[in-house]
């Protein structure tokens, strides 16, 4: 079994790494003749060939002792790390403009102020061009020292212009970090809680972020300063399950890309995220024809010959694409279709990504697996995908998502059949909902329909169906309610039992149905 402790890192970082950069890695060690059958090599080899650590073996297969062990791999480490700096500078702009500064200092440190202005300056310019302001500061404080103590009469009134740039940078950073901070706190708050669930939670969550939202000029924000606003507003209208809203501002946060797409190379991470949440916007709005374009771009997207996927570009398109694939036939209905031509796929392409998956991506995609299982009927591997996320039970990780893969599970076993023990699940998913503070009305409704079902004549059965729909159906716009309906469509599964019909006709009657009314309403306003 695979240790979290920190004698393990070095073994993660080479078990990440791809057949090209191991051979890099080779050649860079290498490159030294006094490196040739050196011990850190042999210690590379050897974990290398590990499939899980285990250090006594590692003891066994390598000519280092238990005492240098640790100096070892910490030089390892640094080694690694090293050669994929060199193997990726020239692809990524914050090496290339951290390796400039490194020039700079150097220059500096050898007396040759004007070669050291003269490489910062360019630095500073690319790195303007990025819009990366933290750098520029780095540059400028740099200058600063140079013409503080070196008269390099480079340019008049010097130092105003670049105490005026230092100030000016300063209040831009400053404004980046505040959105950035309060786009991750809000983040955080999902993370743990979910969507709002009452009164008081949406009015701290509007306290929280009305409070925490700096005072700004949008015409005078950077391109970062957007991109976190951005990010902090679909975060939060996301949370409090304002969709339409939401959209505006994920549109907001695509275009932004859209209009500086140099930026895609250096902000290749909030680059998807864009694409993902203007996606499952667009599905919880059920805005199935402007879904299906978007899907299409996001992916031609990922086709670019100049579209770089390193290592968290590779786990992050994974995600983001498999999950609104499975979004893409939860609208039309076609679960059935979902596992043939989805789960397959997915299952294959996870396998080089998974040991990176952290915990909540790896639940969400489980529940979206079972619920593409449970809409084709398969109920048995519904569960055992449930399971799974059940199993997650971490405090403070999605409490929303177990909650609903607890009432979904119950759901799954009376559709199979296996309701010898259902009791027994009643009563431990109530001690679970109580626990985690999410009995909720469309929760008790639901729960107290599955305890009563061993009541229920079979005659009696689609009268209680039709009862507990019509229930429920009110809450479907209800504020706090509704949000039961995103992660389960329980009116479609109860129509289903009330026409002994498969969940999916529902579904995908339902669709053709939209589709038909929205072709309808083209027409008639002549559009």
């Amino acid at each position: 079994m695979i240790s979290n402790n920190k004698k393990d890192f070095l073994f993660d970082l080479i078990n990440s790494l791809s057949p090209s950069e191991k051979r890099n890695f080779k050649l860079f060690a290498k490159r030294l003749a006094s490196n040739e059958g050196a011990k850190f090599l042999r210690l590379f080899d050897v974990l290398d060939k590990m499939e899980v650590y285990n250090e006594r073996q590692l003891l066994e297969k390598t000519p280092v002792s238990k005492k240098q062990l640790s100096n070892m791999k910490a030089h390892l480490y640094k080694q690694v790390l090293t050669s994929l700096r060199l193997l990726y500078a020239d692809r990524n702009i914050e090496l290339q403009l951290n390796e400039q500064i490194d020039f700079g200092r150097i220059l500096y440190n050898k007396g040759l102020y004007m070669q050291s202005l003269k490489t910062l300056d360019k630095a500073k310019q690319v790195a303007s061009l990025y819009g990366l302001n933290t750098i520029m500061l780095r540059v400028v404080e740099m200058e600063k020292v140079i013409e503080s103590q070196h008269i390099t009469r480079s340019i008049e009134n010097r130092a105003d212009i670049l105490s005026h740039e230092a100030a000016h940078l300063s209040e831009k950073v400053d404004l980046k970090n505040r959105f950035s901070s309060l786009s991750l706190q809000l983040y955080g708050i999902y993370l743990k809680t979910g969507y709002i669930k009452d009164k008081e939670g949406r009015e701290m969550l509007e306290g929280f972020y009305k409070e925490n939202m700096p005072v700004y000029d949008f015409q005078n924000l950077g391109f970062y300063e957007k991109m976190y606003l951005f990010q902090a507003q679909v975060w939060y209208y996301h949370i409090i399950q304002d969709f339409p809203v939401c959209y505006r501002a994920a549109q907001h946060w695509v275009d932004l890309f859209e209009a500086a797409p140099q930026m895609i190379k250096v902000a290749t991470g909030s680059y998807l995220k864009a694409y993902h949440y203007l996606l499952d916007t667009l599905f919880y709005l059920g805005y199935y024809e402007r879904f299906a374009q978007v899907l299409e771009e996001f992916r031609q997207s990922l086709k670019q010959e100049d579209f770089v996927f390193d290592g968290n570009s590779k786990v992050l398109s994974f995600l983001y694409l498999y999950s609104n694939l499975i979004n893409f036939y939860f609208l039309k209905g076609n679960f059935t279709k979902g596992v043939e031509e989805i789960v397959p796929e997915l299952l294959r392409d996870i396998t080089p990504v998974k040991r990176k998956l952290d915990v909540h991506h790896l639940m969400v995609l489980h529940y979206k697996i079972a619920c593409l299982y449970f809409g084709s009927g398969d109920n048995e591997r519904a569960i055992i995908y449930l399971e799974q996320v059940i199993q997650n039970s971490q405090i403070g990780l999605r409490e929303d998502l177990q909650c609903f893969a607890h009432i979904l599970k119950l759901i799954a076993s009376y559709e199979a059949g296996i309701d010898e023990k259902l009791d027994g699940q009643i009563r431990n998913v109530y001690r679970f909902l109580i626990k985690m503070d999410d009995l909720h009305q469309v929760q008790k409704e639901m729960m107290h329909f599955i305890r009563n079902l061993s009541r229920i004549y079979d005659h009696e059965l689609k009268g209680a169906f039709i009862e507990l729909r019509d229930k429920l159906i009110a809450y479907e716009n209800h504020p706090f309610e509704k949000r039961a309906f995103l992660y389960l469509d329980i009116i479609s599964w109860l129509e289903s039992k009330i026409e002994n019909r498969p969940v999916q006709d529902i579904i995908q009657q339902k669709f053709s149905e939209k589709i038909k009314r929205e072709k309808n309403r083209i027409i008639d306003n002549g559009l």
